[in-house]
């Protein structure tokens, strides 16, 4: 619950900025002479976090794995509530011109710092807690607490986006960032409870934790690491679900409402809420392999049928379709990684692997939605396009898990097993 609760919490302050960026920001922070350039740059922005989240993740997952899973945890919430509240304190363009999207993106790097080591660190901390027969189960809380917090970031923009187009971008797309203040406090006092996981605490008092981890995981999960990077690209489909097709929305080009659209998010993240554990129930029983397989391959084809949905101004058929594409079909994917990927690495690098593996592909997901405005051409309405784009990039989830192990029987204590003990032990200081 400690997963759950701090995600959520984190990631609402990860996702508002992604609502903003598609409805606010070209206004505030950009050209709005040019709003096709002016909304280009603001999804750019978006993208930032996810290149800083690669370099975020070096740090905190050497760290995870030296000091352990509950410091790292504490620290990426702290460092996500103060730069979210200072992007509400940002000045607009029209206030110190080009100085407001410059500091607008070093806020943005902060919240992609914070978010490396966020569910790395979770996911670790609940796989290495679980029972070894239901750690999907378990370690798709924290995925759940990520659907928890876009959903909370959501339906706090409801009310904001329903505001007077002036009080809008005066002040009321501020009121979200601000709100991150209560978001950081109540998160520290929960997971400043946790208690290490017994993994971690037997590796660091018989072993000893790793000098180096990113070492001894270049040395021996080389081939693992590349495939969490290719597995991780499938979080293009929430990035373009959630991002470019709420911009190609409520653009001139269909004319659907911000609040219908914001809703759509809203009720297919509610259907995540329970089909991301179910998924992960039934991980526990057939494997990880097939229901990733399912998610990879339902996303791609799922996406064609909710874009085309929106390019007919239909709100029942985006709807319905949204739920089916993001709440059911994606969620098979996403429910799942977090004991797939967690379970190729040993408690010694698991943390540095998974962070890692994760945020390189992140980052491709990230800029996936500046890919998608340039591929919809100059008007943005080349929906077509971007699904098969959507597509393309689920190939890579699809080769990782093909050719990845079943690890889903293999007891906790030998997952990512691959070099003798007394290897270990002369690599490996005392904690």
């Amino acid at each position: 619950m400690a997963a759950w609760i701090g995600s959520a919490l984190e990631y609402y302050d990860f996702f508002i900025y992604g609502s903003a960026a598609a409805l606010i920001f070209p206004k505030v922070f950009f050209d709005e002479s040019d709003p096709a350039t002016a909304t280009l740059l603001s999804l750019a922005t978006f993208g930032v976090a996810y290149a800083a989240r690669p370099v975020g993740a070096l740090f905190l997952g050497h760290f995870g794995d030296r000091v352990g899973r509950k410091r790292i945890m504490v620290f990426t919430l702290m460092l996500m509530g103060l730069s979210t509240f200072l992007i509400g304190c940002l000045p607009t363009r029209s206030q110190v011109g080009d100085l407001a999207p410059v500091l607008l993106v070093l806020c943005r790097v902060l919240q992609g710092i914070s978010a490396a080591g966020e569910q790395a660190s979770a996911n670790s901390m609940s796989l290495e807690h679980a029972p070894a027969d239901r750690r999907g189960f378990f370690t798709s809380f924290t995925l759940s607490g990520t659907q928890g917090g876009q959903l909370l970031a959501t339906l706090v923009f409801l009310p904001i986006a329903a505001l007077p187009e002036d009080q809008l971008l005066s002040w009321g797309w501020r009121v979200p960032f601000w709100l991150s203040v209560a978001v950081a406090v109540v998160g520290f006092v929960i997971r400043r409870t946790l208690q290490e996981t017994p993994a971690f605490t037997q590796q660091a008092a018989t072993e000893g934790v790793v000098r180096l981890p990113l070492a001894v995981l270049l040395r021996d999960h080389r081939a693992d690491v590349l495939r969490v990077v290719a597995g991780a690209v499938i979080a293009s489909v929430s990035t373009i679900f959630t991002v470019w097709a709420l911009a190609y929305a409520t653009s001139d080009a269909v004319g659907m409402s911000r609040s219908g659209m914001l809703w759509v998010g809203a009720l297919a993240n509610v259907v995540a809420l329970g089909a991301i554990p179910l998924w992960a129930m039934l991980s526990d029983r057939i494997g990880r392999r097939p229901v990733f397989l399912v998610g990879a391959v339902g996303s791609a084809v799922a996406m064609f049928g909710y874009l085309w949905a929106i390019s007919t101004g239909s709100y029942p058929l985006v709807l319905v379709l949204g739920i089916v594409a993001f709440g059911v079909v994606y969620s098979a994917a996403n429910g799942v990684w977090p004991a797939f990927y967690g379970e190729m690495f040993s408690t010694r690098v698991r943390l540095s692997g998974m962070a890692i593996g994760t945020q390189i592909g992140f980052a491709v997901a990230g800029f996936a939605v500046t890919f998608a405005a340039r591929i919809a051409g100059p008007d943005g309405d080349d929906w077509s396009a971007v699904a098969l784009f959507t597509a393309a990039l689920c190939v890579p989830p699809v080769i990782a898990a093909v050719t990845a192990r079943e690890t889903h029987k293999v007891p906790t204590e030998e997952l990512g097993v691959r070099t003798p003990r007394t290897a270990s032990r002369q690599e490996s200081v005392p904690a």
